[in-house]
């Protein structure tokens, strides 16, 4: 018994319940978008304590940052702005370096650096950090608890960057798959349908992204998405002129699509319809490869390592996706909807899949190791977890790929013996009058007996029944209609591929996603070098300059995770001024029970020596005097309780000259 395939309904709902509670896990799983960029240094330092006001405060990144007149701003402890609003460009080669000028006469206290920019490769990153004048103080200021780029206005700016990949896969792969594959498919409905809808998809979700922009990169506030004055804003730089790009190439996309579905469905001159081809072909691909280029100029490819290869490489990378991925997801349609596919139009598309995930394997081990750099960030980033979630993926999908080959070669054309069976079948199957079996030949005995009464009656001078005769025409054509697709249920060939290739669908649509999310998620190379920078600057002592360090901690109870920041100043032999910072993981003050500090100098056995800090308010401990009585590279033990019976001890070595 031959098998049959699922039902249309029914497997388009199990794909769309599988592949939204994938993308549900996926998604509401993934962090804020982290950024390419990354604050590694300022003057002041945080957590330092100057004898009098600085005249300015400057930022150091790792990356380059769009700087505005809100980027950088000082507080005074009681949350007024201190600081003139002007943003003054520092950069010198690769020192990526910004600052903004203070007001003169600022008294003492604890001052907030709060600072707010859009990465190189579009996206937002907010940070804050504190300095004191003279001595630290209690500081009334209040920060958001909302990391930038996420609340409502992040999730939806995610959805539209997931729809904006999806109707892109849709409409070029849907494209290349009716010119390459299945030049028939230009006339059939449900294809035109799918592919039009993907060209909607995607010219909604830029609009959508566009008009985002302003409160995604700033107040996360969603009614700022219909203020003009930020829009404005938006379109001055390289993501907003890249979007507005994105939905002129549109407008060229559409005019393929209609020439695709039109003229090009209507000609039967074979020469004219293989020049219209080859004008087709050669047109869309530059409208998609200038579509693709919109990503690769706004993002991770237009910034950091080797930009000049990079960008080209990802747009070939994104146009494979959209061959391999919108092409599979066209041939499903056609394999339900359309009312036939030749097994030579999926062998086709089955070698384009083929070269697809051969570009995709080359343009992906670039991107790898430009955007990894090495094996620890391979496993130790959050982006190089996704990566190699999204490798595992890509693996699966050629699995079942190498399954639905296997499907497409028996859905071929079929031998001479299987052809003269055929024929034999066809020649002792009835006639349109004759008989026929099961369902088919009851549903078929009652149309012709209507169709002979409404006959007999139009004989006898009766006027026939408009309505009756409407009725009529709509149950033969639904006789019609169910006749075809019982017998495509009943070919197992194409039973199997549609299953495989759903399978297929329902993955690809996760790879869509896990992409979605890798691409706004900072390069697994610049967090490691941002954390070795980090790592230099805050382990060796300067001359004059606090040392500054960070310990993350976790004593296993409630509230037992956080940083403690440790300033010693001026950080030589001598006295110091010892400071403690205690944050919560949200960077949030942490008041905990107990803290206290050791030092020692294990090659001259010395220590340790232990410091009782003073609780100076939230967060905040500090300790005058502390003598270190010789250079060297000293061991600094933090030992934190955060209750009765939870702490724990953490070192880290400095070299203190």
């Amino acid at each position: 018994m031959p098998a049959t395939a699922p039902r249309l309904g029914t497997a388009l709902t199990r794909l769309l319940l599988v592949t939204a509670a994938l993308l549900g896990t996926l998604l509401a799983g993934a962090a804020p978008a982290s950024a390419h960029a990354a604050l590694t240094g300022s003057d002041p330092k945080d957590g330092a304590v100057v004898a009098t006001a600085p005249k300015d405060v400057n930022l150091t990144f790792s990356e380059q940052v769009a700087m505005s007149a809100d980027s950088i701003r000082v507080l005074d402890p009681a949350g007024k702005r201190v600081d003139t609003g002007e943003i003054r460009d520092l950069c010198s080669g690769s020192i990526v370096r910004y600052g903004v000028g203070l007001r003169s006469g600022l008294p003492e206290g604890t001052y907030t650096v709060a600072w707010q920019t859009v990465s190189a490769d579009s996206h937002p990153i907010a940070g804050a950090f504190t300095f004191s004048i003279g001595a630290p103080s209690r500081t009334s200021v209040a920060l958001p608890d909302q990391e930038p780029g996420g609340g409502l206005v992040g999730t939806l700016y995610g959805i539209a960057r997931y729809l904006s990949y999806a109707g892109f896969a849709v409409l070029v792969g849907g494209g290349a798959f009716v010119l390459a594959c299945w030049p028939r498919g230009a006339g059939v409905r449900p294809v035109q349908r799918f592919v039009v809808r993907g060209w909607l998809t995607l010219t909604a979700a830029t609009l959508v992204m566009l008009l985002l922009r302003n409160p995604y990169t700033g107040s996360g506030e969603l009614a700022d998405a219909f203020d003009l004055g930020g829009l404005k804003a938006v379109l001055e730089t390289k993501t907003g002129a890249a979007l507005i790009s994105r939905l002129m190439l549109l407008g060229a996309a559409a005019l393929f699509v209609a020439v695709l579905f039109g003229a090009y469905t209507r000609r039967t001159d074979e020469k004219e319809k293989k020049d219209l081809t080859f004008g087709l072909a050669i047109g869309g691909t530059v409208v998609a490869a200038g579509i693709a280029g919109t990503w690769a100029l706004a993002e991770h490819a237009s910034t950091g390592l080797q930009p000049g290869i990079a960008m080209p490489v990802d747009i070939l990378h994104l146009l494979a996706v959209a061959a391999w991925l919108g092409g599979l997801t066209t041939l499903l349609v056609a394999l339900y909807r359309a009312p036939g596919i030749e097994g030579a139009a999926v062998e086709r598309f089955s070698k384009i899949a083929f070269g697809s995930v051969v570009v995709l394997a080359a343009t992906g081990l670039y991107q790898s190791w430009r955007q990894v750099g090495s094996w620890s960030a391979l496993t130790g980033t959050a982006y190089g977890q996704l990566l190699l979630v999204k490798v595992g993926l890509v693996a699966v999908l050629v699995g079942i790929a190498w399954i639905s080959r296997r499907w497409t070669r028996r859905l071929a054309a079929p031998t001479e013996a299987e052809a003269e069976t055929e024929t034999k079948a066809k020649a002792d199957e009835p006639g349109e009058a004759g008989e026929s079996t099961g369902a088919g030949a009851e549903e078929q005995a009652t149309e012709t007996a209507e169709a002979v009464k409404a006959a007999a009656t139009a004989e006898a001078g009766e006027t026939v029944d408009p309505e009756r005769a409407a009725q009529l025409a709509r149950q033969r054509a639904a006789v019609a209609t169910a006749r075809k697709k019982r017998d495509r249920d009943a070919d197992p060939e194409r039973t199997g591929l549609r299953r495989s290739v759903l399978t297929e669908a329902v993955v690809a649509a996760v790879l869509l996603a896990v992409t979605t999310v890798l691409t706004s998620t900072e390069p697994g190379r610049t967090e490691e070098e941002a954390g070795r920078s980090s790592s230099v600057s805050g382990s060796t002592a300067v001359p004059e300059r606090p040392v500054d360090i960070r310990l993350p901690f976790d004593t296993g109870g409630v509230d037992g995770k956080g940083t403690v920041r440790l300033s010693l100043d001026p950080g030589r032999t001598g006295a110091n001024a010892l400071h403690l910072y205690v944050d919560r993981p949200n960077g949030r003050p942490l008041d905990v029970p107990e803290i206290k500090v050791a030092f020692t100098l294990k090659e001259k056995d010395v220590g340790p020596l232990p410091v009782v800090p003073d609780r100076i308010q939230t967060g905040h401990w500090s300790a005058s005097g502390v003598q270190i009585p010789m250079p060297g590279t000293w061991q600094i033990q933090v030992t934190v309780r955060t209750s009765d019976i939870d702490q724990t001890t953490i070192d880290k070595n400095v070299k203190i000259g």
